[in-house]
């Protein structure tokens, strides 16, 4: 990168020195400051960290003697001049300095070491070059240069000590996101793409473009050495709800016009998108894509961060700590509450100090993007220390009530009948039972659950009510009356200790396809005979939504010795539910037991999503491929179904690897038999890349099963 000279001011005669070019030396700096790939087009370095650059001057040397060097940063309307000094002493890292060592001039150049304050502001700078002297002055505008935080240097606020964290939370390119259920843990991974061309770019512009850049240009310059209020800043502009953000959300209904946020596998095609539109929405993310996109401008930044999924993630509307969920006295579950629980909820951890609060919570700060409640009048959540959530210090910035509900509230499970409240459960182990986020260097996952929560002892009652009689009432006045059955009932625990123990769980893991396998354990915790009976009801819902209606429920009478201890077993056969399941849903089951005398209910509940049949995808060769070299991929999806499959579609997509979606179709896949795709691919960039196949048929209403791969791509040797 090497910048000829472009005079923009001249006064005098300028004296005898000119300046012919500039070298910004851009390997050795990249290699140095851990920048290698984020940029070819400009100079990207880690703020508090020297690097060099060379003058080469025209027809005459420099003769320090007579004139000074003085070169000139610029950031918007700030600058700040540096006089070029001859030492042999280290630089200071809190102010800028430009210094010449002995060794480094000769008679037509000159090396020049350049430091910037730990504190300086990220963003792309302008350098100007100055050659002062009696007799006048000469200004050369040299180029430019991005000014980043450094998470190697142990003054800055997001220094992370560990090499391997630091290769895992800004360097690398490639992450997993855990998705599914906490019984049954799904992954899909994902490309951040940070050295992608253009990322960088488009990272910087979003700063330019922020409501607070656009605001007060000099003041966000100024604040943008902190992370924690760049953080902010970034966190509000992935979504666009206030502002000209990267992605709309959408979680409900048809993606016409958009893309499937399922889709989606790495950041950098949803950035190109946003540039070449010249800033408008991209259509359409959901909490994973929210906070991936995050992951990769914070990474880019440089603030070590890393994307983490919160299993059974409670959404607390009225910020009581309690979420309400209502079930019917036969087990369907009802939409009924302003609260929910999502199965899982993707959101962002960030490194960095917080002077601001002291140092017990430093370190790991929840960051999620994903529009849910507004933050100071915007949709923003935190940096919230994740040390303030397992502590419980509600009062900590920011948004520490809501993250500490989303991994912490507890859940108040009422049965209704006829507008009555008839049953109650209080759990407070469900929410955030498990927080997972891919491990260092491994592709195994992390459980962070003991980071955010101390160990609780368990706490689960249980009390019943009459059902009242609520007769020519219906839809909102019965609405209105559970909610009211529930104030009445929510306002005080009652030590009453259920007859009944009961617990369900699945056999086995829950694969399409196969028969889904339903145990229940009852425990009659008296002397007494029992007559119960039985309600077992499974429901299709979305990981972030209420469930649909029932398609398989069972009720039956149930009778009891004194103290027995009875299991009882259900299995819904694939008949039961592949016309109403897809890859992507959750079945609800919810099992109640009433006693027939004394007409108490038990209430339990349990969510699963079902693992889907495999796309296979191989690549020639093996999974290091070289960049602008052809490969080719196979890729193939297998009918593990008794039945045949009419209509047949394989398709294979892979951002910075295919141009166009692939398909393939068959009219008939029969049992047994494979559909393939043979797929020619180039990468035209190194670092990690995913190719992405899906298989449906005219059956489902929805893809059947999707498959990822990861591709690593080097330079060419």
């Amino acid at each position: 990168m090497d910048h000829g000279q472009q005079t923009t001011h001249n006064s005098g005669s300028g004296g005898h020195c000119r300046l012919k070019l500039v070298d910004f030396q851009v390997h050795e700096n990249h290699t140095s400051h851990e920048t290698e790939g984020l940029s070819q087009k400009l100079l990207v370095l880690r703020r508090g960290k020297p690097f060099r650059v060379t003058l080469l001057f025209r027809d005459q040397s420099w003769n320090p003697h007579a004139e000074n060097l003085v070169l000139q940063v610029i950031l918007g309307h700030l600058s700040q001049k540096i006089l070029v000094r001859f030492t042999d002493k280290l630089p200071s890292i809190y102010h800028w300095s430009a210094t010449v060592l002995s060794g480094h001039v000769d008679l037509m150049a000159v090396t020049i070491n350049v430091c910037s304050p730990v504190f300086s502001s990220v963003g792309l700078y302008k350098l100007l070059v100055h050659i002062e002297s009696r007799r006048g002055r000469r200004s050369y505008a040299v180029g430019s240069f991005v000014l980043l935080y450094n998470p190697w240097l142990k003054g800055d606020p997001v220094y992370m000590p560990q090499d391997a964290q630091l290769q895992e939370y800004v360097k690398s390119d490639y992450g997993l996101v855990y998705m599914g259920t906490n019984i049954n843990v799904s992954e899909r991974p994902w490309s951040f793409g940070q050295y992608e061309p253009g990322v960088l770019e488009a990272c910087l512009q979003l700063l330019q473009i922020s409501p607070q850049h656009l605001d007060d240009q000099d003041q966000d310059f100024i604040r943008r050495a902190d992370p924690v209020y760049l953080s902010r800043v970034v966190c509000s502009m992935v979504n666009n709800d206030d502002d000209m953000g990267i992605l709309m959300g959408k979680w409900q209904g048809s993606y016409e016009g958009g893309v499937n946020p399922t889709a989606w596998s790495g950041s950098a095609d949803i950035l190109h998108r946003w540039v070449s539109s010249k800033f408008k929405p991209v259509c359409f993310g959901q909490c994973w894509v929210f906070a991936s996109v995050l992951c990769t401008v914070m990474r880019v930044l440089g603030i070590p961060s890393r994307v983490v999924t919160v299993f059974n993630a409670a959404h607390d509307g009225n910020a009581n700590m309690k979420i309400e969920e209502f079930y019917s006295s036969t087990g369907e579950k009802l939409n009924l509450s302003k609260d929910s629980i999502w199965n899982f909820h993707v959101w962002v951890e960030s490194w960095m100090r917080r002077p601001d609060l002291g140092e017990r919570f430093d370190g790991w700060q929840v960051v999620d993007p994903t529009p849910q409640e507004k933050s100071a009048g915007v949709y923003v959540c935190g940096p919230c220390p994740v040390a303030a959530v397992q502590q419980k210090v509600l009062r900590a910035q920011y948004d520490t009530p809501f993250i500490y509900a989303s991994v912490d509230a507890d859940v108040v499970r009422l049965i209704v009948r006829q507008g009555m409240v008839v049953g109650r459960t209080v759990d407070t182990l469900c929410v955030g039972q498990l927080i997972y986020t891919k491990s260092v260097d491994s592709d195994d996952p992390k459980n962070l659950t003991d980071t955010y929560k101390l160990t609780r002892p368990v706490s689960t009652r249980m009390c019943t009510r009459s059902s009242g009689e609520v007769s020519g009432r219906e839809g909102p006045m019965a609405m209105m009356m559970c909610t009211r059955s529930l104030a009445e009932v929510s306002g005080r625990e009652e030590d009453s200790t259920s007859v009944l123990d009961v617990s369900l769980k699945i056999e086995g893991k829950p694969t399409v396809g196969e028969s889904i396998r339903l145990c229940i354990n009852i425990k009659n915790n008296t002397f007494n005979k029992k007559v119960l009976m039985e309600h077992v009801n499974a429901q299709i819902k979305e990981y972030n939504s209420s469930p649909q209606e029932s398609f398989w429920k069972v009720h039956q009478e149930v009778h009891m010795s004194p103290s027995e201890v009875l299991t009882l077993r259900h299995t819904i056969p694939p008949s039961e539910y592949e016309s109403f399941v897809s890859s992507d849903d959750i079945v609800n089951v919810a099992v109640v037991m009433k006693d027939m005398v004394t007409e108490e209910r038990v209430l339990e509940t349990l969510e699963f999503n079902m693992t889907s049949p495999k796309i296979t995808i191989e690549v020639e060769g093996g999974d290091s491929i070289q960049v602008r070299m052809e490969h080719t991929a196979r890729v193939s999806f297998t009918n593990i179904f008794s039945k045949a499959l009419n209509g047949a579609v394989l398709t294979v997509e892979g951002s910075g690897l295919l141009k166009d979606k692939q398909v393939e179709r068959l009219t008939c896949l029969k049992p047994g038999e494979k559909i393939e795709k043979t797929v020619s691919f180039t990468a035209n960039s190194t670092g990690t890349k995913v190719l992405m196949s899906t298989f449906s048929h005219d059956g489902s209403p929805t893809v059947v099963s999707r498959g990822f791969h990861k591709v690593k791509v080097t330079a060419a040797s």
